[in-house]
């Protein structure tokens, strides 16, 4: 691995000290009458938490696994774009595309789903959501390292992905209304991604996208914010305990599995939207 520091280590004081502000001005804003859910549910924001330092080992791995590919495709690259603007460019807005499908293929495959459903469990929206890791994002071992043979050091491409979550961790607020019209076209928002956690039948596999907005109005999934958003999962899960959040999903495909009648049922409970069903079986999204 490189010696480059990971951005999101880094940022930790910074998430500290913006958690403790925004827990004191949603406080303030609720006793002057603000319709803003906060940090209400302590258990809630522990389990976020929970889940953050949890996923710290699992990410490690992958992104070892990430780099070490990455380092293997380097020796096959078309260009080196160097360590300056071309090649930083490249890297962020590499990434950030990637991003964007990899997000979306984990709203759109059930395993994928299992990964990322984490994420969407909590039914507040404040910073502590955005620590809410998913702790197996294996896609992105095949979406990230291919930016090293378009020239992009290896440790830049893991060092774009680790800005691009600084990023997406300021986002994560109801505090924030919407932004001037320029900002909201271009970049990722905290309206941007309210949307994306809503649990409203207009709000669902909307807004993917991770520092830019464009990729969702270039490819047909922007969602505009609206209705109030509902957070949370269209089939809310009881529990504060990370395990169970983490891996709750892939036991449930495990027991579809168990009881599925044919090798094409077994592919669809796995490889098929959540909350697909045969078709003898009433359709509903379950998580």
């Amino acid at each position: 691995m490189p010696t480059t520091p990971d951005p999101t280590l880094y940022a930790i004081p910074f998430y500290v000290v913006s958690m403790l502000a925004e827990w004191a001005i949603l406080r303030r804003a609720q006793r002057r009458g603000g319709d803003l859910l906060g940090y209400g549910n302590w258990r809630d924001t522990l389990a976020s938490l929970a889940m953050g330092l949890g996923s710290v080992p699992f990410v490690a791995l992958i992104n070892l696994a990430t780099y070490l590919l990455a380092v293997v495709l380097w020796r096959h690259r078309f260009v080196d774009l160097g360590e300056g603007v071309l090649g930083w460019s490249a890297a962020m807005i590499g990434w950030d595309f990637g991003f964007y499908w990899h997000h979306r293929i984990e709203h759109e495959v059930r395993l994928f789903w299992a990964c990322h459903v984490n994420h969407h469990s909590s039914r507040a929206y404040n910073l502590s959501t955005a620590l809410r890791q998913p702790w197996t994002p294996f896609l992105g071992i095949a979406l990230y390292p291919p930016l090293a043979l378009v020239g992009v050091h290896p440790w830049m491409i893991l060092f774009a992905g680790g800005l691009n979550l600084v990023y997406q961790f300021g986002i994560h607020t109801e505090y924030v209304g919407k932004l001037p019209r320029a900002i909201e076209l271009v970049l990722n928002t905290p309206s941007h991604h309210r949307v994306h956690h809503g649990s409203n039948p207009c709000y669902l596999d909307k807004n993917y996208g991770g520092i830019l907005i464009v990729w969702d109005r270039l490819f047909g999934s922007f969602e505009d914010e609206g209705e109030r958003v509902v957070f949370g999962l269209t089939k809310n899960i009881a529990t504060y305990n990370p395990l169970r959040i983490a891996f709750h999903e892939y036991a449930a495909i495990g027991r579809d599995l168990a009881r599925s009648r044919s090798i094409a049922e077994a592919f669809g409970y796995v490889f098929r939207g959540p909350g697909w069903q045969p078709a003898e079986a009433a359709p509903a999204r379950s998580s």
